[in-house]
């Protein structure tokens, strides 16, 4: 498992040796080229994108925004300090992109983004200002985008690859206007001068940390963190993060409290007292960073935990919370004084609300999927990083190039597709192998996880067998295509004899 986080995406030995070339076409004039519409311009939808092409297949990309702040998604939008949580090893989006760094810059992964952009030619694939409304299926199984066909034309597949981070969420505070300082978002603050000021970061996910990064390099005098709750924080450390993916069973488990225990021993050490208590570390998307605690042990930043009563001039109100009691509970109040206030609270989730009402339906709406991703009933939608909760893993690298293989084989192979009541069978299979998980089946995963589900879904179908290599490292796909041939030939035959008789 340590090898496979290593080597980034399985099938880098193949694509990497084409990525500076022109990408292949499908040659079989009787298994004729698809199109694929790419819904998004971010990280997820540029690498499915490539991946499509790089396989022989047609896209069309559709972004909302306009170009500088649609390609490249979330990273074309936040703070040139924000940089990578996760070593850049488990961030390798596709086989062709190489950092100079382990944990590279927001500027670095922008332009890796856009050089897989161009080397791809997608350039003149790409729609910007393009908000994607409808796609509705004809009768004779094609895919048509906004209902404008003349414009878009017809597609065999669907990748909504829209992520999880759109536009700021930046919630109202109690008698905020009341505030003497500026109040900023955490994504909107380059060119903010907090050198020497006190900052108060409201919120305790990844990006409060990203704000805390901003606030050291600008040289804050003082920086609390003012968190609801406290968050598992593990090292910038590639093993270690592997080590935590390797669960198989996606959950907490009888032996989840040894890593939790090393966590608190080793890691947390002195400051083990705002380690979660109530959730475990396979509950909920852990935050990965070392600065927090380098600043909190020099005294240059404090966590703490507790409840906003309400803002005044000079700060902060605060319901400061002891060690597990639950948020809106009793503790001390007290002013927390403050120059600015920066609100980490995260983005508001992209809508799939383009895609088939159907899809929506209960019990089978997102995250309860095939695979996550593929809704029962289309095997031809395939919702790339885009229905995901919480995990543990290198969320948004080796998976985009499985998944779009996936579609590309669903796609081309008509045996490999699954039926409605198997992609449902599946899902309430995999939530009876969850269903003692602290949280629903599919509101958390690791990478170890996915592995199995993937391992899982092409054994099952002997017709997948042939795909294998293919799905997974990317090889293999010009025998695949052959044996298909050879078996629409056979059912073209079996159906000209039915016909004869």
């Amino acid at each position: 498992m340590y090898l496979v986080y290593l080597a980034g995406d399985p099938s880098i030995a193949y694509l990497h040796l084409r990525s500076n070339s022109t990408p292949p076409t499908t040659s079989n004039p009787n298994i004729p080229r698809k199109r694929v519409a790419v819904i998004g311009a971010g990280l997820t939808g540029v690498s499915s994108a490539a991946h499509c092409v790089g396989h022989g297949f047609d896209v069309q990309i559709f972004e909302s925004r306009p170009k500088d702040k649609g390609l490249g998604g979330i990273w074309s939008r936040v703070n040139s300090t924000s940089a990578l949580q996760v070593h850049s090893l488990m961030y390798r989006f596709h086989p062709s992109v190489h950092y100079d760094s382990a944990y590279p810059s927001q500027k670095q992964i922008q332009e890796q983004i856009i050089s897989l952009w161009k080397r791809y030619d997608l350039e003149r694939r790409t729609v910007f200002d393009t908000r994607i409304t409808s796609v509705k299926k004809t009768k004779q199984g094609k895919w048509i985008i906004n209902d404008n066909e003349g414009e878009y034309g017809q597609f065999d597949g669907i990748l909504a690859c829209t992520g999880v981070c759109g536009d700021p969420k930046m919630p109202p505070l109690p008698d905020q206007d009341q505030f003497g300082g500026q109040i900023f978002h955490s994504s909107n603050l380059d060119g903010k001068d907090v050198k020497g000021k006190k900052v108060l970061i409201v919120g305790g996910g990844a990006s409060a940390i990203e704000a805390l990064e901003f606030a050291v390099k600008s040289g804050a005098g003082e920086i609390d963190v003012l968190s609801r709750s406290d968050k598992w924080i593990i090292p910038r450390n590639v093993l270690v993060q592997s080590l935590l993916a390797c669960n198989i069973f996606g959950q907490e488990i009888s032996l989840s409290w040894i890593p939790e225990w090393l966590l608190r021993k080793f890691f947390y050490r002195d400051l083990e007292d705002i380690a979660p208590t109530d959730d475990g570390i396979f509950t909920q998307t852990p935050m990965a960073n070392s600065e927090l605690f380098n600043q909190i042990r020099e005294g240059k930043a404090h966590w703490v935990r507790g409840d906003i009563v309400s803002v005044e001039k000079t700060g902060v109100l605060f319901n400061h919370r002891a060690k597990g009691v639950p948020k809106g509970g009793p503790g001390r109040e007290g002013l927390i004084e403050g120059d600015v206030i920066v609100m980490a609270t995260g983005f508001k989730r992209p809508s799939l609300n383009f895609l088939p009402n159907e899809v929506f339906d209960e019990p089978y709406s997102p995250p309860s999927w095939y695979l996550q991703v593929f809704p029962p009933k289309y095997p031809d939608i395939c919702a790339n990083n885009s229905t995901y909760v919480d995990a543990i893993g290198t969320v948004g690298n080796m998976h985009i190039g499985i998944y779009t293989r996936f579609l590309i084989m669903f796609l081309t192979d008509p045996l490999t597709r699954p039926t409605e009541e198997w992609m449902k069978t599946w899902i309430d299979f995999t939530r009876f192998m969850k269903k003692l998980a602290p949280t629903r089946a599919f509101d958390f995963f690791t990478y170890a996880e996915l592995i199995y589900w993937y391992i899982f879904v092409l054994i099952i179908n002997p017709f997948r067998w042939k795909w294998a290599l293919f799905v997974f490292f990317g090889i293999g796909r010009s025998l695949p295509l052959i044996v298909v041939e050879q078996e629409n030939a056979l059912r073209r035959e079996l159906k000209k004899q039915r016909k004869s008789h």
